[in-house]
């Protein structure tokens, strides 16, 4: 077997520890909101593969072999983690679309993308489309027929106020009047400690990530780096239940795209950063960016935009690190 072939072979087998870690987070959803995740992940999955396909036959390049790496289906499934169940249909393919041209075959396919596609993809669609992008539904979706028009015939604003509702990073972040205790006992968003049912989705992507880490697709770095700061400064800055709280540590780990980020989105090999050490400090800037974009910037949760920021400091965290290391040899 040569060298190529066998990169090839543990990629495609890391793509589908990732596909099968991925497959509670999925269920999970698919319980909370109903058939407009499976729809998304149809739509995502079939624009990915499309555009893999017809790129690669523009660039000459082997269809087959390149679209079983599975790397495709792996961007596919974390766009539809991160995007609304029922946003329009053409949001979700241009996302798809965008993630595959701009976050990956811009810059020559696998292995050579400085930025995450997945995220890259949900960031252009939140600056394009940001009044869809923010109408998430209630829990527990609606029935496939229901679904099927909401996605395909009407536009989310014409969506029943029974369905959508503000999140609870959107609901605490806007928040000027009631305390936390207030804000949990009366807003339908809020569950036990996070968001209603946003806290069991966490819970499932944590378990899936515990499943990668202890099949080593990836190390512990970059996630606990992630978790870590996340946890700290919002420590750190918590006031307390008032009105001008900004949530417990424990809110934001269990709200948003916190364990999505940690485990399915820093950990990604080729954007991320490649020493222990820079890993680290890629999780633990991703968390620190995650927090202040979620309690002071223009959208209710960061994840992506803290990730894409921090893609741009990997070549400096590279050095950074082996500069350190190589003065302590010295």
């Amino acid at each position: 077997m040569s060298p190529l072939e066998s990169v090839d072979q543990r990629l495609q087998q890391a793509m589908k520890l990732v596909l099968l870690a991925a497959a509670p987070g999925l269920l999970v959803m698919f319980w909370l909101y109903g058939w407009g995740v499976l729809i998304n992940l149809m739509l995502t999955a079939l624009t990915a593969l499309a555009v893999e396909a017809a790129v690669l036959k523009l660039r000459r390049r082997p269809i087959q072999s390149s679209l079983s790496d599975g790397s495709a289906l792996v961007t596919a499934t974390l766009l539809t983690l991160a995007l609304p169940p029922y946003c329009p249909w053409w949001l979700t393919v241009s996302a798809a679309a965008a993630a595959l041209l701009f976050g990956k075959h811009l810059y020559g396919g696998v292995g050579s993308n400085p930025f995450n596609p997945a995220m890259l993809g949900v960031a252009l669609a939140l600056v394009s489309f940001p009044q869809s992008m923010t109408h998430w539904p209630a829990a527990h979706g609606v029935d496939l027929f229901t679904g099927l028009q909401q996605i395909f015939g009407f536009s989310l604003s014409q969506t029943p106020d029974a369905w959508v509702q503000a999140t609870a990073l959107d609901a605490l972040r806007v928040n000027k009047s009631l305390t936390i205790d207030e804000l949990f006992a009366s807003h339908s968003a809020f569950g036990r400690f996070g968001g209603r049912g946003v806290e069991w989705l966490n819970l499932a992507f944590l378990a899936g990530g515990v499943f990668l880490l202890q099949r080593r697709v990836f190390t512990w770095h970059a996630p606990v780096g992630m978790l870590a700061s996340l946890f700290v400064i919002s420590l750190l800055c918590w006031n307390g239940s008032g009105s001008d709280s900004n949530g417990s540590p424990l809110f934001h780990l269990l709200s948003g795209a916190s364990m999505l980020g940690a485990f399915f989105i820093v950990t990604e090999p080729v954007s991320g950063a490649k020493s222990p050490g820079a890993r680290l400090l890629f999780g633990v800037g991703v968390g620190l960016l995650t927090y202040l974009i979620r309690t002071w910037g223009g959208y209710p949760d960061g994840v992506a935009f803290a990730v894409l920021l921090m893609n741009l400091c990997v070549p400096a965290l590279d050095r950074f690190v082996a500069a350190r290391q190589q003065r302590a040899a010295s």
